[in-house]
């Protein structure tokens, strides 16, 4: 098993790498979808596979920390930040799911540029990840790092709120606004969620210092 020729406390970083990446592949196969509603159905078992692969990689983290003497930092922040990633999957998840549920076949302007910010938030969590493994050394690369999706969430803020504002203004038919506003507002968790990881490791990096 590849957690055997691992140094312990490096597992964890490794662990936390590949929780990222699945975000990322999720996040760019959503935006994939959009792309291509035609094939709406085969873009969310796409989805749903790389959601089933991070819950694995969040349960291996999780015992692994029971069965880790020494930890590179506090075990709840572990939790945490395992708990954080694997929650920006389930909602690109949940938001592909609702998609489909609600027959949507047509992605609207704002759907993709909330899309847009989700996965470049997404694509700083491997490397904010990477940067928290040598912030001993180098503090200053993954608080930058941090600043810049802690900026991404204030755009998914703006645009989010622009989006609803929008359907209020605009869509009469009821159904499609519950719809759209539903699907808004679940991306704009998923943005909200990279700000957390984003946080997490802002605070560790703290507390090391």
């Amino acid at each position: 098993m590849l957690e055997a020729l691992i140094p312990r406390e490096r597992i964890f970083f490794e662990l936390f790498a590949k929780a990222a990446e699945k975000s990322v592949a999720a996040c760019e196969a959503f935006e994939a979808m959009l792309a291509d509603m035609g094939n709406l159905a085969s873009h969310v078992r796409r989805i749903k596979s790389y959601e089933h692969e991070a819950d694995e990689v969040t349960h291996r983290t999780v015992d692994t920390v029971h069965r880790t003497f020494v930890t590179p930092f506090d075990r709840d922040d572990i939790h945490r930040l395992a708990g954080r990633l694997d929650d920006v999957l389930d909602l690109v998840d949940s938001a592909a799911a609702r998609m489909e549920l609600y027959e949507i076949r047509e992605a609207t302007p704002e759907c993709r540029e909330l899309a847009s910010v989700l996965t470049r938030a997404a694509r700083l969590l491997p490397k904010a990840v990477g940067e928290l493994e040598r912030s001993r050394k180098n503090p200053r690369a993954v608080l930058d790092l941090c600043i810049e999706i802690n900026r991404l969430e204030n755009e998914g803020d703006a645009v989010a709120h622009r989006a609803i504002a929008r359907l209020f203004h605009e869509e009469q038919d009821l159904r499609k606004l519950m719809k759209w506003k539903e699907i808004y507002e679940v991306l704009e968790t998923a943005i909200d969620r990279c700000e957390d990881v984003a946080n997490i490791i802002e605070g560790i990096v703290i507390e090391q210092g």
